[in-house]
């Protein structure tokens, strides 16, 4: 008679049966929960920490959750975000304009108000610790195909010497065949300029003089008033300004060369305003002279700022006009004239030159003014250098002055083609600005082609570099959720713990007074591989804990009471319950960084001196490495432990006049 199994058994066989024809049906992602589950209970243990660091997302509330398009760190300790409309027009459309205030101590937040719209403009740190923000968004692009009137610059003329002329928007301008078109803002003309020249005289000894008037001019956005190609033009013009009666209609003009349905780009603001972090607000100051989308704001050795390139009112890249900015006096002046591209990375050299790496977030022509170069403001003289790899691919890279700032020694890291290009980079390069003709050389390079790549300065002088994309906005789902640390004296990068958010265009990070480094922002186009779903902006905040934070907490350097204040040169003492612990001291710079660019960070090293019971840091004297304002001072032992940060400010210096000590600049 044949076996026949029991119930019992044949429950099991179909049971077990029934859990392989499952398993085998869901393997995959049976095996990546399996996976995932390692990887959190890996990542979660102490001694991964120790070596990879870890990161963490805060709790951040649905009501203070922005399009961070920019972030500063302020010496109060808490970080600045600002998203202006957030490259979200319904919310310019709207006017909300959103700025929120993040306290890293204990992740509080606070609406700040907004009172323009800030979404791409530049920032600085000036000395008093206020924070310098300059221009924004005054009008969002019309991409081609979109625009349905025909549109462009008006340069308004004034004649009369006597008085400006004040436009508001909505004046409408004539043309000589009767086609009308309309000001999106108001405009104001200065005064013409009264002066003398030469008349025609018979050739005797006496040359005869005649009173001469020139116009005042400035520009203004215009649009036909009707849709079609009615308002399409490429002759130059003059236009009468409706509205105007007897010598102001004479005086008061318009002229325009072409007024077209092409593309119409950002468009900027002149606004400017400090952010005081004491009071928790903006505070406005003078205007720029120019309207400014995409500047780049730079501190000098002196305390002032150079405001640098940017789309005009008009949405044309400034073309060479940049300005100055003193916070004593609150007001702007014309400064050296030079043309950059959208956003350049420019570095405060020994000496007060600047280096342009190269390094820009995009607009302007991809053959005029992208070439690295040193640049010293006080002669208006740019110097060329070279030997940079992937030349054409700098556009959205990334540069840092490495660490410590003495050894003038700054790197670019990926980068991409320009415009919406698929080429991205994993070239990195550094320039010695101490060699006798500086160049690029190459460097270890990134583990992949990365765009957007966020580098920050760490106590430890390394850099620490996390996020990107290898495609143009993360398009094709190119995030690289992958970070590292790179050791400028041994020239490798070192695997870091992986972040759990993917980060590209307008993502932001910084270090934090704790040793940390917080992540902010991205604005992927698509959210998935095949670019058919759009993206939305990423509100996750996280933070990264490096493995430094994870050695013996008890053997961390501490630095206890001193002073707020140093001048340069100076020397401050700290009490510190074990000094011997200290081996090394930095002031670090506080970042202020959108876009990729982040000109204020800066690390330098600080002679120091251990006594009983305290240390004693003694400061660099040359205000082109140490430029006034706070910064962070982190004591480290040995094996690059930091302390918390104590927030010290370095006075600006007796006398403090731009210069251009640079021995190898060629003469010209």
């Amino acid at each position: 008679m044949a076996h026949r199994p029991s119930k019992r058994f044949k429950k099991t066989v179909l049971g077990t049966g029934a859990a392989l024809v499952l398993l085998a049906l869901n393997a995959p992602a049976t095996l990546s929960f399996a996976g995932d589950a390692f990887h959190a209970y890996k990542i979660g243990q102490r001694s991964y920490k120790v070596q990879y660091g870890s990161w963490d997302l805060v709790d951040l509330p649905v009501e203070y959750r922005i399009n961070a398009m920019h972030a500063a760190l302020l010496h109060t300790g808490k970080v600045l975000l600002i998203a202006g409309s957030g490259n979200n027009q319904r919310n310019f459309d709207r006017g909300t304009f959103e700025t929120v205030l993040w306290n890293p101590a204990d992740d509080t937040f606070k609406k700040i108000p907004t009172p323009e719209d800030f979404f791409c403009s530049g920032h600085a740190q000036l000395p008093d610790g206020r924070l310098l923000v300059a221009g924004g968004t005054a009008r969002y692009e019309v991409l081609d195909g979109k625009v349905t009137r025909a549109g462009g610059g008006m340069r308004v003329k004034n004649e009369n010497p006597d008085k400006a002329v004040t436009l508001k928007k909505g004046t409408r301008f004539r043309s000589p065949s009767g086609v009308e078109y309309v000001s999106r803002f108001d405009v104001t003309v200065p005064p013409a300029t009264r002066g003398f020249e030469a008349a025609p005289g018979d050739g005797g000894a006496a040359t005869p003089w005649r009173a001469r008037v020139t116009a005042a001019e400035a520009r203004v956005f215009v649009e036909a008033v009707r849709e079609g190609r009615e308002g399409l033009t490429t002759q130059a013009a003059q236009y009468r300004v409706l509205g105007l009666q007897g010598r102001d209609a004479d005086d008061v003009y318009g002229l325009a060369e072409r007024l077209s349905t092409a593309k119409q780009d950002f468009q900027g603001i002149r606004s400017a305003y400090e952010f005081d972090p004491r009071a928790e607000k903006y505070v406005p100051v003078d205007p720029m002279r120019d309207a400014r989308w995409y500047p780049t704001l730079v501190g000098l050795q002196d305390g002032r700022v150079l405001a640098v390139s940017g789309l005009n009112d008009v949405g044309d890249v400034v073309p060479g006009d940049n300005e100055m900015y003193d916070p004593r006096t609150r007001t702007w002046s014309k400064g050296p004239f030079h043309y950059f591209p959208t956003y350049p990375a420019l570095f405060l050299t020994r000496g007060g030159s600047l280096l342009f790496t190269g390094s820009n977030a995009g607009y302007g022509p991809k053959d005029k003014g992208r070439a690295p170069g040193i640049w010293d403001p006080a002669a208006n003289r740019f110097t060329p250098v070279g030997g940079l790899a992937d030349a054409d691919q700098l556009e959205t890279s990334s540069s840092v002055l490495l660490p410590p700032a003495q050894d003038q020694k700054v790197m670019v890291l990926g980068g991409g083609g320009v415009g919406e290009s698929r080429l991205s980079t994993r070239r990195t390069a550094v320039i010695d600005l101490k060699a006798p003709h500086p160049a690029f050389r190459s460097t270890a390079p990134l583990p992949q082609g990365t765009r957007y790549l966020s580098s920050v300065l760490l106590p430890d002088d390394s850099v620490f570099t996390t996020g990107g994309s290898s495609d143009y906005r993360g398009r094709g789902a190119s995030d690289i959720r992958k970070a590292q640390f790179y050791y400028p004296r041994r020239d490798t990068f070192v695997a870091a713990a992986d972040p759990a958010v993917g980060r590209d265009y307008h993502s932001e990070a910084l270090l934090l007074p704790d040793g940390r480094v917080a992540t902010f922002g991205s604005d992927p186009l698509f959210a998935d591989k095949d670019n058919t779903k759009l993206g939305k902006f990423e509100h996750r905040l996280e933070v990264y804990t490096p493995p430094y934070l994870y050695r013996d907490p008890a053997l961390r350097p501490v630095l206890g009471a001193g002073p707020s204040e140093v001048a340069p040169g100076g020397r401050a003492a700290f009490a510190s319950p074990h000094p011997e612990r200290i081996a090394r001291a930095r002031l670090m710079r506080p970042s202020a960084v959108t876009h990729s660019t982040d000109v204020e960070q800066r690390s330098v090293e600080l002679g120091v001196t251990r006594t009983g019971g305290s240390v004693t840091v003694e400061v660099p004297g040359d205000p082109t490495l140490v430029p006034p304002g706070w910064y962070m001072l982190f004591a480290a032992d040995a094996d690059g432990t930091p302390s918390v940060a104590r927030w010290i400010r370095v006075t600006e210096p007796v006398t403090a006049t731009p210069t251009s000590d640079v021995g190898w600049m060629p003469a010209e």
